[in-house]
């Protein structure tokens, strides 16, 4: 019989699912991570919620045990070394809709709080005062709400907001004109909605793209008096510029439920006046926890009865009738659809995955979800095969599927191809030995390997641009493994693939993208 430990507070219900599924279930929680390393091995699943940190020295105990899958009541997974866990072979589970509502929800009673300053008029009534002169508020009908970060949680937060007769714009990369149409707001670049946004609320995940999206530069954008709240991730807000914003009166107010380390028990927002701070209880209403709990139960235990994997965040979601047919494409499917992400600079409208020859008669929807995956991760970390479908169609992106099964050329071939507001862009590829190979991309024919670290340049099919390109390179130490040249001869258009050894520094991408007849340059990277 399979066995789990749960080892966060949860739902008693939660433990009885397990059980009614054929799981024994352990319930320990507020153990030292010396506790729970000692007794890891002993079991085969991990419910946990946000107290437990999964480390990769945890994680060293269970691989010298059972440990086969960790599921995370919730949609954060901070606090497990996801990286670790897949070379342990351990899936890595959340529950990434379960608590959208509330955290929603929380959003707009920060901004209620903020415009009526409720906790501080609040704490003086307690304190015997009366003083009703000191708290003049500000209406929120007309005000223009800026929302970065236009997913699920942030489109529930918009229609709360339309609702209050709230103007709102929208920042989101992946969100289309079609979807905002849809929802009720405007598309805006991020510099805009700083420039228009009464007040500023945060519902993007935590990627190198948006880490500190709101920064000493970007706060100088905003009206001055705007008020900011943050109930997504901490890291998204550059503490030191808000501070600095708010002693300024640049920022008027802010409302944190999230920090860029936690628990927060010490902040220099402490005890500004202008500042409320909540403990992170975006997701903590009952209702929600719940629900996270619930799902997480059912996950793991349809894992460890059956091997269903459901909001798998280290593998894809596939049965165990499909996994050997499929397991050949899946790193093909992923490949495919990390260039085309890394590619693709602008909102997507459509994506159309072409399958060609033998892989036409498999059930590729396993592989459609993988390119998904893949293709929004650079802009959205913690997407995965289950919830990219979800991601897409929330942002209004058209995701289709083509099939022939004969091919002309190959035993099999997958294209992507990515229509974005700007152009259309897409990447062949197949299996040449059993491994992936790089076929055409955006029409022109290059066949190459997919390295680690990597360089993609489009430029003009003109003399001087290979040597050039070599030499800066070479003077920026940064050592060439693998050059693949692809050419249309007579349309004055070529790409070019490079393998390095190392990742190309920004500085010596900003030199490339300088040199005559070059048109693009993007850093690839691929695991």
């Amino acid at each position: 019989m399979p066995k789990v430990l749960i080892s966060d507070k949860m739902s008693p219900r939660a433990a009885e699912i397990f059980r009614e599924r054929g799981v024994e279930v352990d319930e320990k929680t507020d153990l030292t991570p010396d506790q729970l390393k000692a007794i890891i091995g002993e079991y085969d699943g991990l419910a946990i919620r946000s107290a437990t940190k999964v480390t990769a020295e945890i994680l060293a105990a269970a691989g010298k045990g059972n440990l086969k899958v960790i599921g995370r009541a919730g949609i954060g997974v901070d606090n497990v070394d996801i990286p670790a866990a897949t070379a342990a072979g351990i899936v890595v589970m959340n529950t990434p809709f379960g608590n959208s509502i509330t955290t929603a929800e929380h959003a707009i009673a920060m901004m209620f709080s903020l415009a009526r300053d409720i906790p501080l008029a609040n704490a003086s009534t307690h304190a015997g005062k009366w003083e009703k002169n000191r708290f003049m508020g500000v209406e929120l009908t007309a005000k223009t709400l800026g929302i970065i970060g236009c997913g699920n949680i942030g489109a529930i937060v918009a229609d709360r907001a339309l609702g209050l007769k709230m103007k709102v714009v929208a920042f989101d990369p992946f969100l289309t004109p079609e979807r905002a149409v849809q929802i009720g707001v405007e598309k805006v670049e991020l510099e805009d909605l700083l420039r228009r946004a009464d007040i500023i609320t945060l519902h993007t995940p935590l990627t190198d793209a948006t880490r500190n999206i709101l920064n000493a530069d970007t706060l100088k954008l905003t009206r001055k008096g705007v008020r900011i709240i943050n109930c997504a991730r901490g890291g998204l807000i550059d503490e030191v510029a808000l501070q600095a914003a708010l002693d300024s009166g640049q920022v008027a107010a802010a409302a944190l439920d999230v920090f860029a380390t936690e628990p927060a028990k010490q902040h220099p927002l402490f005890g500004y006046e202008n500042v409320i701070c909540t403990p992170h209880l975006g997701a903590s209403t009952a209702e929600a926890q719940e629900n996270v709990a619930l799902q997480v139960a059912e996950q793991l235990a349809d894992y460890l009865v059956s091997g269903a994997v459901v909001n798998a965040l280290n593998m894809p979601s596939v049965s165990a009738e499909d996994a050997p047919k499929l397991k050949p494409y899946m790193q093909l499917a992923e490949q495919l659809g990390s260039f085309a992400g890394q590619i693709s600079e602008t909102a997507v409208k459509s994506i159309n995955i072409s399958y060609e020859g033998r892989v036409a008669t498999l059930n590729t929807k396993p592989l459609t979800a993988l390119v998904l995956a893949a293709l929004l991760r650079p802009a959205l970390e913690t997407v995965n095969t289950v919830s990219a479908p979800a991601v897409a169609r929330d942002r209004g992106i058209d995701v289709s599927e083509t099939k022939r099964e004969i091919s002309a050329d190959l035993q099999t071939q997958i294209t992507v191809t990515v229509v974005t507001e700007q152009r259309t862009r897409s990447v062949s590829g197949t299996l040449f030995a059993g491994a992936p190979r790089v076929l055409e991309i955006e029409g022109v024919p290059v066949e190459a390997e997919l390295t680690q670290h990597m360089l993609f340049v489009r430029n003009e099919d003109k003399p001087g641009f290979i040597g050039a390109l070599g030499m800066t390179l070479g003077n920026a130490g940064v050592n060439i493994a693998n050059f693949k040249l692809g050419r249309v001869p007579g349309a004055n258009n070529a790409v070019c693939l490079v393998s390095v050894d190392s990742v190309v520094p920004e500085h010596v991408v900003k030199t490339i993208v300088g040199l005559p007849h070059v048109t693009l340059v993007k850093p690839l990277s691929f695991r």
